[in-house]
C-alpha cells in the first residue's frame, strides 16, 4: 500500500515513543512510504522551532525521508477548502503522489475524508486497525 505521512503524524514518529513510531516502522516494513517537499519543509520547522531537535538529528530525519517516494511541492493547493491553508498543500500532495492513504492526526483532513474517494485519509490508529485486518 502507498502510504503518505502528513507531518503531524512523522512529528509523533520521530519525537515520541508510542502509537505513531510502531505505525512508522510498519509502514517502512511493510508498505511504500510517501510524503512531500511541503511535509518536509514543516516538519523540519516543527522538529527545530517548536520541539529543538538538533540540525544535525534533523537533517538525519529528511535524509531518512528522501529514500523513499518525496512528491515535489504542486504548482497549486487543493481545491478543497480547508481551515489551515498549509492542509490544502498537504492534500494535494498526496494526490499528486497517488497515495492509497494519507495518515494524520489533523481532524480537518479527517473531516473532509469522504470528499476525496481517491484517497483514504485515516488517523495512525484507524491505520493500525486497517491493517490488522
Amino acid at each position: 500500500m502507498k502510504v503518505f505521512a502528513d507531518t503531524n503524524f512523522l512529528v509523533g514518529a520521530f519525537a515520541t515513543r508510542g502509537l505513531s513510531a510502531d505505525v512508522f516502522q510498519l509502514i517502512l516494513a511493510e508498505h511504500q512510504l510517501m510524503t512531500g517537499d511541503f511535509v518536509l519543509n514543516e516538519l523540519a520547522l516543527v522538529l527545530k522551532e517548536k520541539l529543538n531537535v538538533p540540525e544535525h538529528i534533523v537533517r538525519d530525519v529528511e535524509d531518512l525521508l528522501r529514500r523513499h517516494h518525496v512528491e515535489p511541492l504542486p504548482a497549486q493547493p487543493s481545491e478543497i477548502q480547508l481551515k489551515d491553508e498549509d492542509d490544502r498543500w498537504v492534500l494535494e500532495s498526496a494526490l499528486r503522489a497517488k497515495a492509497d492513504v494519507l495518515i494524520t492526526g489533523d481532524r480537518d483532513l479527517l473531516d473532509i475524508s469522504k470528499q476525496v474517494p481517491k484517497l483514504k485519509i485515516v488517523s495512525p490508529r484507524e491505520f493500525w486497525e486497517l491493517v490488522q485486518k
